[in-house]
């Protein structure tokens, strides 16, 4: 079944480093279609979350990255995702229109909430494998193929949403469980090596979530290291292995982040360029400009002015970073 024409839109604070909702434990399935070149930078940014994602590329090329490994992905290929997985994906060509389909799931869906005899049967094996991070979905592989059908399926349902369509969500969602443990889980484990969660990857989410909450304040190189239990050389090259960025380049593209959201959303403090760059923690207003420059290509003020202009001309969705 393929998705159908018609694109819903994402939840603009969906991708962030989260927990579970109350409010989402009822029906934890979401189904987006992501125009890259409406996101900030072209990508969304580096993240992880307690649901399942499956990653359908629509339209062009795009590049999917973990802290391990870079995969290229063409149209109707995808990949899924284990929870908890930091990743990130760009667009390949900044140039040409890339567009996704994301579906995003909690496992605990399947066999409801708790340690019962059906989770610790069928939801353990996956979620607690050491390897399975992972999986490239190219509709060649037999496997694979079965996974791509059951998710275009999801797509199809949730976009229509016609009565009982969670319930079909749901039989859809089981078939792909049932897929992964009869074909992939047991090969995995015949070929583990690493049993063990990256380290760079558990040392650079510390550092996001200390950014994400600290970003306005003063930061320097070893208050971030030291915020993490490690030297400023080490946190450095955590930080280029699996993000390819220094820790302050991170911190950089934060704030220009959060600075633009409160510009697009018109925040009183946006008002006042000055005000903007101290709440985002710069304590120079020209070189706040420089940088928001840099990243954005165009100062504050014309992103201001282009908004108002046209709001679709440099509106992005606040997902990425």
């Amino acid at each position: 079944m393929q998705p159908p024409s018609t694109p819903s839109n994402p939840d603009p604070n969906y991708y962030t480093n989260r927990t579970l909702t109350d409010t989402e434990i009822g029906y934890p399935v979401h189904v987006y279609f992501i125009e890259l070149a409406k996101m900030y930078m072209q990508r969304i940014r580096w993240h992880w979350h307690p649901e399942f994602e499956v990653i359908i590329v629509n339209h062009g090329e795009a590049d999917f990255f973990t802290d391990d490994k870079k995969i290229r992905l063409k149209a109707g290929q995808g990949i899924l995702i284990n929870q908890n997985t930091m990743h990130s994906i760009q667009s390949a060509d900044p140039d040409a229109s890339c567009n996704l389909y994301s579906t995003i799931f909690h496992p605990s869906f399947l066999f409801g909430y708790g340690n019962t005899v059906m989770s610790g049967k069928y939801l353990s094996p996956i979620l607690s494998s050491p390897v399975f991070r992972t999986m490239l979905l190219d509709e060649q592989d037999p496997v694979a193929e079965k996974i791509l059908d059951a998710i275009n399926s999801v797509i199809a349902v949730n976009m229509t949403k016609k009565y009982g369509y969670e319930l079909v969500t749901k039989s859809y969602l089981c078939q792909l469980w049932v897929t992964l443990l009869e074909n992939v889980i047991p090969q995995n484990v015949k070929t583990y090596k690493n049993g063990s969660l990256s380290l760079d990857e558990s040392r650079v989410k510390e550092a996001i979530l200390y950014i994400e909450s600290h970003y306005a304040e003063h930061i320097t190189l070893d208050e971030l290291a030291s915020s993490i239990h490690i030297s400023k050389s080490e946190c450095c090259r955590c930080f280029k292995r699996t993000l390819e960025l220094t820790p302050i380049e991170y911190l950089m593209k934060y704030r220009i982040f959060r600075a633009a959201s409160m510009i697009q959303s018109d925040d009183p403090i946006s008002h006042s360029i000055s005000e903007l760059a101290f709440s985002v923690g710069f304590n120079n207003a020209s070189y706040f400009n420089k940088v928001f420059k840099q990243y954005l290509k165009c100062t504050p003020s014309e992103f201001k002015k282009n908004l108002k202009q046209d709001p679709t001309s440099n509106s992005f969705d606040m997902m990425t970073i």
